[in-house]
């Protein structure tokens, strides 16, 4: 592939594949703030919520402590579980990366989950007893809720 520059030359491929990288680049650093922000993964401060080192978060949008509209993405390492509980409020969970394993009621039982996919889509619905985890991989999950997002244990079924 080649084409001319603006004196005449003929550009090879990658001289053109160069340019075309440059000018977005440049595009990019014009991007006005008070249109959109975002963050990169570099970017993302990651926090231990509920202190079980197996589960992290980052906050995207809002703050899950306060009232009002919150977005977080939830990294579950393998292995690692939540305990039966429960939320105030609805929260809606997009699962991003690798299987996210789902349960309800208070029987904490591995195996009693079924596996939610990349792509699935879950709607935690308010004061009902679930819990989630991942088994042999990480799972990335994206959670939308309105806060604050407290967690309630339940004593677990023996």
């Amino acid at each position: 592939m080649s084409s001319l520059s603006p004196s005449g030359r003929v550009l090879p491929g990658a001289q053109i594949l160069l340019l075309l990288l440059a000018a977005g680049a440049a595009f990019a650093a014009d991007l006005n703030p008070a249109a959109l922000v975002y963050k990169s993964p570099d970017q993302l401060k990651w926090r231990d919520p509920t202190g079980a080192a197996g589960i992290n978060q980052a906050v995207l949008v809002g703050d899950p402590e306060k009232p009002g509209l919150y977005v977080v993405m939830n990294r579950f390492k393998p292995g690692n579980f939540s305990r039966p509980h429960f939320h105030p409020n609805d929260r809606f969970i997009t699962v991003i990366k690798g299987t996210w394993w789902v349960a309800t009621g208070n029987k904490f039982d591995p195996n009693l989950t079924v596996a939610m996919p990349t792509g699935s889509f879950v709607t935690h619905f308010a004061k009902q007893v679930h819990w989630d985890g991942a088994k042999d991989e990480e799972a990335w999950l994206i959670i939308v809720g309105e806060g604050p997002a407290t967690l309630t244990r339940v004593e677990e079924a023996k």
